[in-house]
């Protein structure tokens, strides 16, 4: 037998990503502690060299290769340039956390790594395994990078938690996928979305339930109600560097995963997985930014705004049309990017042998540094959705997707919450403004690198909020160029 040559420029940053780590593995064996800023440079560089790949391959045209089981889409490059952007700048913002905490470790970059390339299989797949296997690798990735603080009995018990549910999480899913895959009789997306809308599935009531399964395993890695519990407890019993990384760029992939499957392989069930969506949708946003008021702990409210925000991620999802899969999309990048600012901020009042996770630790920031101040202002204005930040047209994007999906009561109870949502945040500044500061505390200063980059994080969300046309743009044309 022979087997055709399969096209590998879909798959380039993958291959190179993958040869980078297995060089970066064994390279490290050869550091000394003193030398691990080698594995950091290095792991920068596999960034940017993925970045250059990615940018190099990109094509308007959908790619298909591997037995059309992997594609190469514009959607796929976009968020993976971002995965990529995301994950370097958790990195410059870990640094000196992780140095002083001895943390700064090859198995945190490889580890790192190994995630991002699980990303990467996710947000390409066209495939029920491929996209399991990218899920996995992400996953187990995520397990051990909670678990790295050996000594910390808070992180184990959070790696645990968070191993038990999602293997059960997992579990779901895959049992969701072989129902879909016992009617339909294909695993790959496109032959599935064939089947369904030409009503030729063997059985519809098999079907809704593979539904079920697979709506139930999309929830947890997305962290909506009622498959939310791991959420805070890991927030916040993982090192916040590795708080920073799951409250990031794995939310790209996310949703690129409820993307893939929903969208392009079970749209003939958009009545169906529709309903669901509106109920997860409801129940995150209220139950995610209620409970958080109740914090005192700011990863711990931080981890409940992300319930909230995946609520409304899910608001332009569920409208069932480009414009709101573009609005989901621009969403989840504004989400990212203000994530990355403030968990960056708990780690730059962080200091050896003390964690910034309550609330009393911003007390009086703007008398000892007004200009961090200002940047924390900004993102706890962008996380509540108040002109001129970008949060807001990142809510009024996927609201008026649901508006003209015709649920108007959705919309009213989004703003709603929303509203409710606003008092957290603006306790945060309250404390930093209005409070005085403790008599121990001191002055913030970052290394160069980090005040550069935190600065523009900032200065980027209002940046965006004044002009959010150009990204907007570009997830429109990314969605209307890959759902084809």
């Amino acid at each position: 037998m022979t087997f055709p040559m399969p096209n590998l420029t879909p798959a380039l940053p993958e291959i190179f990503v993958l040869a980078m780590v297995s060089l970066i593995l064994i390279i490290d064996l050869f550091l000394s502690d003193r030398q691990r800023f080698i594995t950091y440079a290095l792991t920068q560089l596999t960034l940017l060299g993925a970045a250059w790949i990615t940018a190099m391959t990109i094509t308007a045209v959908p790619v298909y290769t591997f037995s059309n089981m992997f594609v190469g889409d514009l959607m796929s490059s976009v968020l993976k340039v971002f995965s990529y952007i995301t994950v370097s700048i958790v990195l410059v913002y870990s640094r000196s956390y992780l140095s002083l905490r001895g943390l700064f470790r090859g198995e945190f970059f490889v580890l790192a790594l190994f995630a991002l390339l699980g990303m990467m299989v996710m947000i390409s797949a066209n495939h029920f395994l491929v996209l399991y296997m990218g899920l996995e690798l992400l996953s187990l990735s995520l397990y051990a990078m909670v678990a790295l603080q050996r000594d910390s009995a808070i992180a184990t018990e959070a790696a645990m938690k968070y191993f038990v549910l999602g293997a059960l999480a997992s579990g779901l899913l895959l049992y969701g996928m072989s129902m879909l895959y016992g009617v339909t009789g294909s695993l790959h997306l496109n032959q599935v979305a064939f089947v369904i809308q030409n009503n030729t599935a063997a059985d519809r009531v098999v079907l809704i339930f593979g539904l079920v399964f697979v709506v139930a395993g999309l929830g947890f890695k997305l962290g909506v109600v009622p498959f939310h519990m791991w959420i805070p407890d890991v927030y916040q019993g993982a090192p916040t560097a590795v708080t920073l990384f799951i409250g990031s760029a794995p939310k790209i992939a996310a949703f690129a995963f409820v993307l893939r499957i929903l969208v392009e392989g079970l749209q003939g069930l958009v009545a169906d997985w529709q309903g669901m969506l509106i109920i997860l949708a409801i129940l995150s946003m209220a139950i995610g930014n209620i409970t958080a008021i109740a914090q005192t702990n700011i990863k711990r409210m931080l981890a409940y705004s992300t319930i909230s925000h995946m609520g409304f991620l899910l608001l332009g999802l569920l409208s069932g049309s480009l414009n709101g899969y573009s609005s989901s999309m621009f969403y989840v990048l504004v989400y990212v990017l203000m994530s990355l600012g403030s968990f960056g901020m708990i780690m730059l009042l962080s200091r050896q042998g003390f964690e910034a996770e309550n609330l009393e630790d911003f007390k009086g920031l703007n008398q000892r540094s007004p200009w961090y101040a200002f940047i924390m202002l900004l993102l706890m204005l962008s996380m509540s959705g108040i002109p001129p930040t970008v949060g807001f047209y990142a809510k009024l994007s996927v609201l008026q997707a649901a508006l003209q999906a015709g649920l108007v009561w959705l919309v009213v109870l989004a703003v709603i919450f929303s509203a409710i949502g606003a008092f957290y945040y603006l306790r945060v500044i309250k404390l930093m403004y209005f409070d005085a500061p403790d008599e121990n505390t001191q002055p913030i200063r970052p290394e160069g690198d980090v005040a550069i980059l935190m600065s523009g994080n900032g200065l980027a969300v209002l940046a965006l909020g004044i002009m959010p046309q150009p990204l907007m743009a570009l997830c429109a044309y990314a969605i209307q160029h890959s759902l084809l």
